[in-house]
């Protein structure tokens, strides 16, 4: 086996040596053909040359070297010519009887005129170190003085051979510029411009911008068609708020870390106890004299806020009613979203655990529910106007639950508490209707639901009673009753902060009758009354961080801070709003450091709480314990 694959492998060989010889032989016979055309051509090249010589000579009448010695007389072989000269003197002699006669050329001097053209220099770059072309490439006529053209260059030193030849012609040029000596006749280094190398993603941008073709010119109708497009009308409607914000943004890019400008400068109290106006937020066209009707906060995005707003009078073709959504984020003086319907909005609240849904209740009786990823303004859905719901103002409207048992609950005047699931609003899930004592109906106009309840809550209402009532249960309906105000109750509110003790029992109403009262859902009487005022209270709330600390604004225009742990007859801090407009709503942020208020006009004033005053101390929980059995004995020696 081993032998024959050794005999397979030298016939192999043999016929790879073939093939090589093979080769050779071919390689030779072409080298040798070659040689013979570039021979001929070069014979065939000296012929056409000796024929275009003579073929110029006749023209001048100078005949041809045969034709010349043809046309010489014969003479006999015995003569002899012994001298050069006497050989040329016969020849010319000789040559004149057989020439033709020449014409008489007349010779004159005249200017030439020399324009010296360089030719266009080609230039090729590549990734290798850019140099200057040596002396022996610029001899070939490739030279031009030096000029600059690019904004970027950079000169080259080269040094040329100082014993090069020069081969500049001697005719003179009309050129009027000093003549520059050479840097072969000065041995200095010569100085070019060379363009910087371009890499490969520049080459390839200015062949697209090359290849970019021009843009199509549309017309009005395809514009038109294109702006009312929905696609276009979500991507602009997005961008503008973008750009919007960026383009209120007040940052000092200035701004020294070293700490010159990081000094606190004078009259700068952010970390004192007063309140200080940060901005106001305001719409010419959507909340210009509009009463601002109702506030809540997202749970998502702590920074947005939405208002609702009443009818505007002076715009009767305008909706009725309109909910904005403010960012406090940002500086932008536009709302986020708009939303309207038809009936004025008396009530609005985020639904908590849908951050894009929106929740109003409408003076006609309605909830309507709002979407901000739609690009409707008006509702998406709205509950029927049927004796199955309501049919009267809704001022009370929340969301109570978890996440994955949630609901909306509202009430209106009439006194019927509804609980409606964001699914469906073609009816409510169930209805109750609030009285007292089997007697009229309740006239609610705020609720408040105890933190962490779902069941129990409390209602303030027109005759100015605020009663206590409960959603499931036997005891389903109104439980308790607290009496103690002469006026209508404006609002409601339960203590909410968190902490080392619970004061989820606690809660604060305001009335027209200008006071505001601290109520315990365990005392039938209220336990102290603030009457610091001189106008109707209409809102009051507490602060979800401090636990003595609560809000309030009146009829004045005048926003106070109550501290109770620190005074009870006296707000802590107190502001009066320019021009004085009657204040309608009050609302905290959640982090608790900003507190706002809505006006009558249609503005919205936002308030910087000062870092002393916001923030709550480690003994302030036990502080309110003490302060709430001090004002109950109080109370109890009054009553007594």
């Amino acid at each position: 086996m081993s032998d024959s694959r050794k005999a397979e492998l030298e016939r192999k060989k043999a016929k790879l040596q073939a093939i090589r010889e093979e080769k050779e032989r071919r390689k030779r016979e072409k080298e040798a053909k070659d040689a013979e055309d570039v021979s001929s051509r070069s014979i065939k090249t000296e012929k056409d040359l000796r024929a275009e010589t003579e073929e110029m000579l006749a023209d001048l009448g100078i005949l041809p070297h045969g034709e010349l010695l043809s046309s010489l007389p014969s003479t006999n072989s015995d003569l002899s010519i012994t001298t050069t000269d006497s050989f040329f003197q016969s020849s010319s002699i000789s040559s004149t009887k057989f020439l033709p006669k020449k014409r008489v050329t007349s010779l004159s001097v005249v200017n030439v005129q020399q324009t010296n053209i360089p030719p266009k220099e080609q230039v090729t770059y590549n990734k290798q170190t850019q140099t200057a072309s040596t002396a022996n490439e610029r001899e070939d006529g490739h030279f031009v003085y030096p000029t600059f053209e690019w904004d970027d260059e950079f000169p080259v030193l080269v040094y040329d051979d100082i014993a090069g030849d020069d081969d500049e012609t001697s005719l003179p040029t009309l050129n009027t510029s000093p003549p520059t000596l050479s840097s072969k006749m000065t041995g200095m280094p010569h100085v070019e411009m060379v363009k910087p190398a371009l890499t490969n993603v520049e080459v390839a941008g200015i062949k697209l911008e090359e290849k970019q073709p021009e843009p199509l010119e549309l017309s009005e109708e395809e514009k038109h068609r294109i702006v009312v497009s929905p696609n276009f009308q979500r991507f602009f409607e997005r961008s503008s708020r973008v750009i919007e914000r960026a383009l209120y943004e007040d940052c000092n890019i200035f701004i020294d870390y070293g700490g010159v400008d990081g000094e606190e400068k004078e009259g700068d109290d952010k970390s004192g106890i007063k309140l200080s106006l940060n901005r106001y937020f305001y719409d010419e066209h959507w909340s210009k004299n509009r009463t601002v009707t109702c506030f809540d906060w997202s749970t998502l995005y702590p920074e947005l806020l939405v208002a609702s707003y009443d009818h505007s009078e002076d715009s009767p073709h305008d909706p009725e009613g309109v909910a904005l959504v403010w960012n406090t984020k940002f500086k932008k003086t536009t709302p986020e979203y708009i939303f309207h319907c038809q009936s004025p909005i008396m009530s609005t609240t985020f639904a908590k655990f849908h951050p894009s849904l929106i929740i109003g209740g409408t003076y006609s009786g309605q909830i309507v529910l709002w979407d901000n990823r739609s690009n409707k303004r008006t509702p998406i859905q709205r509950s029927p106007l049927s004796s199955n719901a309501h049919t009267h103002p809704i001022y009370c409207v929340t969301v109570v639950g978890t996440q994955n048992a949630h609901n909306i609950v509202s009430i209106s005047t009439d006194g019927k508490l509804c609980t409606w699931s964001l699914d469906m609003l073609s009816q409510p899930q169930d209805t109750m209707e609030l009285q007292h004592k089997q007697a009229k109906a309740v006239a609610v106009t705020s609720m408040t639901f105890p933190s962490g309840d779902v069941n129990n809550f409390v209602v303030g209402s027109e005759e100015g009673m605020v009663y206590a009532a409960c959603r499931h249960g036997s005891k389903a309906g109104v439980t308790d009753f607290f009496e103690g105000h002469q006026g209508p109750i404006t609002s409601v509110d339960t203590h909410c902060a968190h902490g080392q003790f619970n004061f989820s029992h606690l809660f604060l109403t305001s009335s027209f009758d200008w006071t505001v009262k601290l109520w315990s859902l365990k005392e039938s009487k209220p336990l102290y009354s603030f009457e610091d005022y001189g106008d109707y209270v209409y809102d009051v709330r507490w602060s979800p961080t401090h636990p003595a600390l609560f809000a309030t604004v009146d009829g004045s225009g005048r926003l106070d801070i109550w501290n109770l742990n620190n005074d009870t007859e006296a707000p802590t801090a107190s502001v009066c709003i320019k021009g004085n407009p009657a204040l309608n709503r009050v609302s905290w942020s959640q982090s608790g450091h900003q507190v706002i208020a809505g006006d009558n006009m249609g503005k919205i004033w936002v308030y910087d709480v000062g870092e002393q005053l916001a923030n709550p101390k480690i003994d302030d929980w036990s502080k309110l314990v003490h302060t709430i059995q001090e004002i109950g004995r109080a109370s109890c020696r009054e009553r007594v």
